[in-house]
């Protein structure tokens, strides 16, 4: 892409996608000027009909703007309006805009090199840019696009274009937290002269302190291998170079199974110790195809839901986006509607409810448990989780990484007294557009929830469903 000159004021022109991605892009430019062509208006109150995501937040882009214009006449309009700082709801984040909102208010005529037609609304916004660049030497003015091949166009045509990158929570996926540390091996020797330990209802806590330690948050998942490894977890930092950790419990033999599940791997049992953590109010769970995401959550969900009633039942919801063509509406109630994209859910329900719970009873007590656990289970929708809050539920959202920042916002705050929230996915399958790695929602309540202390996040490596699986993920 063409590289911009910083040393002149800034004027980016917006393109219409970014509004429809975040309404209050308008005022992210801090003491930069915006400038918005009149073919972006109209893409936007084309798209402002229905009841998507997308389609709210190009209504809230003209409440916007609307509110920037109170007052204005023609005059201020050409000089430009200023914009106000905006704070973000009730107590949040104030937007520190101080730049001037510009608008197109008359036709400007540029020849688009290399013939692209200008009734291309894409191309209008490119001539719109080449214009303001003859028309103001003195600033560097930006195309701000999510439309890669936009950008590809702009740079070909030698306009400096970029993609929004506000709502980019880390500049590298592999800057993620992972949620598992490693200790060194002299990690007992080297803390042994301010080290504590004792125990408590069959508990083991230690409390550690050094400078190892201000680097670990609440929850995190700790281990040594060796003869004298350890699995734990961090349960408090009273201090900045102080920790409370906690060994935790090995789920991966036998007479600590979860409903017939055992670990089959340490970030497996460190995830079955988080989701069966009554003080662990949000896990998230990260990891490609395979890793046992949906098995260990519904596993620990039923443990919690039928043998020890911590739960009153399970919601499981996902987002409807298809992996192929759109097999068009759906009969049926919402339960019934969503059942297709409830493929994953039905096969490892079918794994639990053949396994230890049903196993020595037969083939009838297989279909007892099996409508004892579907009964448990309900399937929802996340288009009507507006609105709605739910009390001493176990809340599976899979899938979560085609969820918006925004969009995760509005489920999680969803959860009243004695809810727990399992959110899974893998940021590496991405089908929502305009969203990435390091700007998906999931992405987001991972690197935000870190430091909470009701909150535990683990990143599972290894695939645990056949050799050939196994193969397929590496070599294909």
């Amino acid at each position: 892409m063409i590289k911009r000159d910083d040393s002149k004021p800034r004027l980016f022109v917006l393109d219409t996608n970014v509004l429809m991605h975040d309404p209050t892009a308008l005022y992210r430019f801090q003491e930069h000027d915006i400038y918005l062509p009149m073919v972006v208006l109209e893409e936007l109150d084309r798209g402002k009909k229905g009841m998507s995501e997308v389609a709210r937040n190009a209504r809230q882009a003209s409440r916007f703007l609307d509110s920037l214009m109170q007052g204005a006449d023609k005059a201020d309009i050409d000089a430009g309006l200023p914009i106000q700082p905006l704070r973000e709801g009730v107590g949040g984040h104030v937007l520190p805009a101080t730049g001037r909102l510009f608008f197109q208010t008359e036709h400007l005529e540029v020849a688009l090199l290399g013939g692209l037609p200008g009734s291309n609304p894409d191309n209008a916004i490119l001539g719109v840019v080449q214009a303001l660049q003859q028309r103001h030497p003195d600033k560097t003015v930006i195309l701000v696009s999510k439309d890669i091949n936009l950008r590809i166009k702009a740079a070909v045509l030698g306009i400096p274009a970029e993609d929004y990158a506000n709502d980019q929570v880390l500049e590298d996926v592999d800057l993620l937290y992972t949620g598992v540390t490693a200790l060194a091996a002299d990690f007992w020797d080297s803390h042994a002269k301010e080290l504590d330990s004792w125990r408590e209802e069959g508990r083991t806590f230690y409390r550690v302190r050094g400078p190892d330690v201000t680097t670990w948050f609440p929850s995190q998942c700790l281990y040594m291998e060796g003869e004298e490894g350890i699995e734990a977890m961090v349960r408090d930092k009273p201090a900045a170079e102080e920790a409370i950790i906690e060994l935790v419990t090995d789920h991966r033999i036998p007479r600590h199974n979860v409903w017939g599940i055992t670990a089959r791997n340490r970030e497996q049992n460190f995830a079955l110790n988080m989701l069966l953590d009554p003080d662990l109010d949000f896990v998230t769970l990260l990891g490609t195809a395979g890793t046992g995401k949906t098995l260990l959550a519904l596993a620990a969900g039923l443990a919690q839901v039928l043998d020890k009633p911590v739960y009153r039942d399970i919601i499981v919801t996902r987002v409807t986006i298809p992996v192929g063509e759109d097999i068009g509406f759906l009969p049926g109630t919402e339960e019934e509607k969503m059942t297709p994209w409830m493929g994953a859910l039905m096969d490892n329900l079918e794994v639990l409810t053949q396994g230890a719970k049903g196993g020595e009873t037969g083939d009838w007590g297989r279909a007892v448990t099996t409508d004892l656990v579907r009964n448990r289970i309900h399937i929802q929708s996340l288009n009507f989780m507006r609105g709605r809050t739910f009390l001493n539920r176990y809340i599976i959202l899979d899938e979560a990484q085609n969820l918006t920042a925004k969009q995760m916002k509005t489920l999680i705050t969803r959860a009243g007294p004695g809810t727990k929230i399992v959110c899974l996915g893998n940021i590496g399958q991405i089908d929502t557009p305009y969203l990435t790695e390091t700007t998906s929602g999931l992405t987001y309540v991972v690197d935000r929830f870190k430091p909470w202390p009701h909150g535990g996040h683990i990143t599972l490596i290894r695939g645990e469903r056949s050799r050939l699986a196994d193969f397929a993920s590496e070599e294909l």
